[in-house]
């Protein structure tokens, strides 16, 4: 039997999932863990390159954890887990560290933003792209499945698989990004031209997968459209084209099929189906969310769980990378 290409990505715990978080990461992850060996981590260790409140970081991640698998994840299907349980991805992050140019690193998309406006920025931030790449490489990931924003990252990791395997002999797979076609990024229901995220001061344009059905629809409502009244895909419509891409993605439909079905029809009818879609996804993951999240002991055994069926295979890639670098 043909061997299954391994797929990773991992999600940071830093709060509540957004209908970006769903869409753009783990809708795609859910349909795509049948078909790889399916690798998915909350990366907490990223989370500490920013200030965080520890008992408010222990929550994310409980949260994380049981949003994953509210929203189709299955640790059946797939291997779910905390970064911090296994200590190789520090190991192998320290060690690519070593071959990463400061120029590489420095020139990092995040980093540059937050040392232009002049943050308290930590060497953790700076490193961050070093670790994001050994999260990817210590368990040989083919594909990494990522929104738009993080095209950068894997490149870096492409980078440096390439570069050890040059210096070193044949080592790392050398991964490859993994864009869907339609919904890899959700933008701001207010300010459309932007990433939806749930930090922004304008709470509204933004959809938590915890809100209630009326808070969704009001806030689906209030959305930002243009004046025109025409329901089409088109880059000078940012506002109804992000309504149309939520819309598709939650209906399978096509954008073309999408044009044709809300053709004649006003903002309005878009903005009731498009509310309509978010709400019955989300009815059950925010069923199942609720249940995992009331049972903390639960999500504890799945963690450990996902770390124990990975700890062999961090372990075994990080004797060989040891032993091709010189150590003993």
């Amino acid at each position: 039997m043909e061997k299954k290409l391994t797929i990773f990505s991992g999600i940071k715990p830093s709060g509540r999932f957004t209908l970006g978080n769903y869409i753009g990461a783990v809708k795609n992850w859910q349909e795509m863990q049948s078909r790889y060996n399916s690798i998915f981590s909350v990366v907490d260790l990223h989370a500490l390159t920013v200030d965080i409140n520890p008992d408010e970081l222990r929550e994310n991640i409980y949260a994380a954890i049981a949003n994953l698998i509210a929203c189709g994840l299955d640790p059946n299907k797939s291997t779910i887990y905390c970064q911090s349980h296994i200590s190789g991805h520090a190991e192998l992050g320290w060690l690519l560290n070593c071959i990463t140019w400061f120029g590489e690193a420095g020139r990092m998309t995040q980093f540059k933003d937050k040392s232009r406006k002049g943050a308290q920025v930590s060497v953790g931030l700076f490193d961050y792209p070093v670790l994001m790449a050994a999260d990817i490489m210590l368990f040989d990931a083919a594909l990494v499945p990522i929104g738009e924003d993080q095209r950068q990252h894997v490149e870096l990791s492409r980078t440096l698989a390439v570069r050890f395997n040059n210096k070193y002999g044949n080592t790392f797979v050398v991964p490859e990004g993994y864009f869907p076609k339609l919904g890899a990024k959700i933008y701001d229901l207010q300010e459309p031209t932007k990433k939806m995220s749930k930090s922004d001061a304008d709470a509204s344009g933004c959809v938590l997968l915890e809100d209630s059905p009326e808070v969704i629809r009001s806030k689906i409502k209030r959305a930002v459209t243009d004046s025109d009244g025409k329901i089409v895909f088109s880059k000078d419509k940012p506002g109804v084209s992000n309504l149309l891409t939520i819309y598709c993605t939650l209906t399978n439909k096509t954008p073309k099929q999408a044009e044709e079905y809300f053709g004649g029809k006003g903002y309005g009818a878009l903005k009731n189906e498009v509310a309509d879609a978010v709400i019955a996804t989300l009815a059950e993951p925010q069923e199942i969310f609720k249940r995992l999240m009331n049972d903390k002991a639960e999500l504890d055994r799945l963690a450990k769980l996902g770390a124990e069926k990975l700890q062999k295979q961090a372990c075994a890639k990080l004797a060989v990378v040891k032993q091709k670098m010189g150590l003993i």
